[in-house]
């Protein structure tokens, strides 16, 4: 059992809601749409009311919790570095607050490409990460540039559940890296932003909607 797992539940219980962002981008999909790495489907719903939606995620718990709220979309368990979807297959996808916790660069430069291998031409993504220069990390990160260890933007993230500490690997993102690794795999940026969604003072999310072109 991965930590994803262990902690669906508790996970879930406080993304219950939709983001704005991945909202507006739905309003304008249609066709076949996945959403990588769905978690417990907090837009699976809405989707699936615009298009034939896939769910896929690593963590089966997950899944079964997005049966709960979109029970007629197609769910899939699987690793975002090795899509079992043929070329070509979906018009649009959401690839929300996933990319960040795959290990190493490589890793999720295979996943950013799995994903535009499986969109068709002129299909379009919305992709988000963690910000690395945020108010509850920033202070982490100055440390570690200083120290030079491991690759920069890497953290282990705590979740408390029955008195166990469990540790999440995450990846933040600067939106220099973040745009880089996008285009790297081969997507056309089509909007970048950032935007504050737990902070005070610092973004702590980026956002890009990204098209394949060929």
């Amino acid at each position: 059992m991965n930590y994803w797992d262990k902690i669906a539940g508790d996970f879930d219980a406080k993304r219950k809601f939709p983001w704005k962002e991945c909202l507006d981008f739905i309003k304008d999909i249609d066709g076949k749409c996945l959403d990588l790495g769905c978690g417990g489907g907090r837009h699976l719903a809405a989707m699936k009311e615009k298009c034939f939606a896939v769910g896929a995620d690593l963590s089966f718990s997950m899944l079964e919790i997005a049966k709960e709220k979109a029970g007629d979309a197609f769910l899939v368990c699987c690793d975002a570095r090795n899509l079992p979807f043929l070329d070509e297959t979906f018009d649009n996808a959401l690839f929300i607050a996933t990319l960040h916790n795959i290990e190493g660069r490589e890793g999720r430069i295979k996943a950013l490409r799995e994903l535009r291998r499986v969109l068709k031409k002129e299909g379009k993504a919305i992709i988000s990460v963690w910000a690395k220069w945020q108010d509850r990390f920033i202070l982490h990160f100055i440390k570690k540039f200083l120290k030079k260890q491991g690759e920069h933007g890497d953290i282990l993230v705590p979740w408390k559940k029955n008195g166990e500490e469990i540790m999440r690997f995450y990846h933040l993102y600067s939106m220099i890296e973040f745009k880089k690794e996008l285009k790297e795999s081969g997507f056309k940026i089509e909007k970048a932003w950032s935007v504050k969604k737990a902070s005070k003072w610092l973004k702590d999310n980026h956002f890009a909607i990204v098209r394949k072109e060929n």
